[in-house]
């Protein structure tokens, strides 16, 4: 799939693109247990969107990689869409 064809709440996404910006990643607590999350830029030829990267993610991925998102889902925060592994998901490098 394309980062164009992405639409609002949808599920059991696969795209590829590059990642080409990554914020300082945030720590957070939820239910008594430390997070981390970083928002990042997805880009292919189509377009871009921004990626939240959660936990040990945040820390793995930076500008320049190029991944694979399987089993992801699309979720939409103020106008925009966001897209994201969840708990499901998976994130790989690729060449």
């Amino acid at each position: 799939m394309k980062i164009n064809e992405l639409q609002a709440k949808q599920a059991d996404v696969t795209v590829e693109g590059t990642i080409t910006e990554v914020s300082q990643p945030r720590e957070f607590q939820k239910y008594g247990k430390p997070g981390k999350v970083a928002n990042s830029i997805l880009s292919d030829d189509t377009g871009t969107v921004t990626l939240t990267l959660w936990n040990e993610d945040a820390d793995t991925y930076k500008a320049g990689d190029k991944i694979r998102l399987s089993n992801g889902f699309v979720n939409e925060w103020q106008g925009d869409l966001q897209l994201s592994a969840g708990r499901n998901g998976k994130i790989e490098k690729i060449e």
